[in-house]
């Protein structure tokens, strides 16, 4: 245990701003999906329904949904309290596990929507139905309040970023690993959790491409553990609604502050638009959730405080991790002439322009940066 994993619990902002996660850590509430398998729907998921109908369900049952996750946000439905509830038939993670099994079959997770039907081939993440996770552990050096981390690393990635320091699971081979459907998935979380994880970390790679899988892992994973979405966030907006049931605190990337940037640097269009938008809705929901942004060198006036600034205008709730961390890898390293930009870390002067601007804006970074 980092000696500051503890230490930063005895910020008061810390305290409110992660109230949710720490309740489920700490198994006093049930995580979330622990909360959707006490949801009734009244019919099974698997019966020939149309997408609409299954849709139209689960924006009703939700409503449920959200009043028993009030009950346990408010301490009226504590950990002891949910193990004495009945366990229905079917449920509404069976509804989101279905919704999600429809989606990969003409694949739209993500936002380059290749709708490839994925039991048939693979899509342009490169997968098809299984998911290959590279590596899991205890990890010790993510942000304070999450270490020790239980992290699932999957191969295969939506974007296609320059300087990707994991470009051998992401975008070369993402297929090296243990293949994995749910049940493995949801053993590695036991176990993870077992070792003394806080919390179970999905990230790659990007999680997103996976979606199918990690929704069902959730059926088979009988211990409570708060579930930590660690993604750069290019979701479509079906697929953040299936997730955001299931998510107890949210690690998102944002990188870019314009769509110019993210276009010639990790091949996405409309980031800016469809970031923010999923960034606001996770911020509405009143979920925790800690931001990244990794400074690019020369990037700090088109990309470093625009984010900053949608962040302290967009989701005071967040915290924010500045990270100063970049370094020149993959094409970035290997075509330097190409990438003059980014051909180098980012200096000690823009990294304390970038805090100074934090500062300016009251945004909380220093907790987890």
């Amino acid at each position: 245990m980092r000696p500051d994993a503890e230490v930063v619990w005895s910020s008061k902002k810390v305290q409110h701003k992660l109230r949710w996660y720490s309740l489920v850590m700490n198994d006093i509430s049930p995580a979330k999906f622990m909360i959707a398998k006490k949801v009734p729907v009244d019919f099974n998921p698997r019966d020939g329904r149309s997408l609409e109908e299954l849709w139209e369900a689960h924006d009703s049952v939700r409503n449920r949904f959200l009043k028993m996750l009030n009950e346990a946000r408010n301490g009226k439905l504590t950990l002891s309290d949910y193990k004495k509830l009945p366990t229905p038939r079917y449920t509404f993670l069976d509804l989101k596990i279905e919704l999600a099994k429809r989606i990969v079959k003409e694949c739209r997770f993500c936002e380059r929507r290749c709708l490839v039907n994925r039991e048939a081939r693979r899509g342009f993440c490169g997968l098809g139905l299984k998911s290959f996770v590279t590596t899991y552990f205890l990890h010790l050096g993510e942000e304070a309040p999450l270490v020790p981390s239980g992290t699932i690393f999957y191969g295969s990635c939506n974007f296609k970023c320059v300087y990707c320091q994991n470009y051998d699971i992401s975008q070369e081979n993402p297929y090296q690993g243990i293949e994995a459907g749910a049940k493995e998935i949801a053993v590695i979380q036991e176990y993870l959790r077992s070792e003394g994880a806080r919390n179970i970390n999905h990230v790659g790679g990007d999680p997103t491409p996976n979606i199918h899988n990690i929704v069902e892992s959730l059926k088979f994973v009988k211990v409570n553990v708060p579930q930590l979405w660690n993604s750069n966030m290019y979701l479509t907006e079906e697929a953040l609604t299936i997730i955001i049931d299931l998510i107890d605190i949210w690690l998102p990337d944002f990188k870019y502050g314009n769509n110019k940037c993210a276009l010639r640097l990790s091949l996405v269009n409309r980031y800016f638009d469809v970031i923010t938008r999923n960034l606001r809705i996770i911020c509405e929901s009143g979920d925790p959730i800690i931001i990244r942004h990794l400074v690019l060198p020369n990037h700090i006036e088109c990309c470093t405080k625009p984010i900053l600034k949608w962040i302290a205008i967009n989701c005071n709730n967040a915290l924010v991790n500045i990270m100063g961390q970049y370094r020149p890898e993959y094409k970035a390293w290997r075509s330097p002439e190409k990438f003059k930009d980014i051909s180098r870390r980012p200096s000690a002067e823009e990294m304390k322009e970038a805090y100074k601007y934090a500062e300016k804006l009251g945004l909380d970074y220093e907790e987890v940066s």
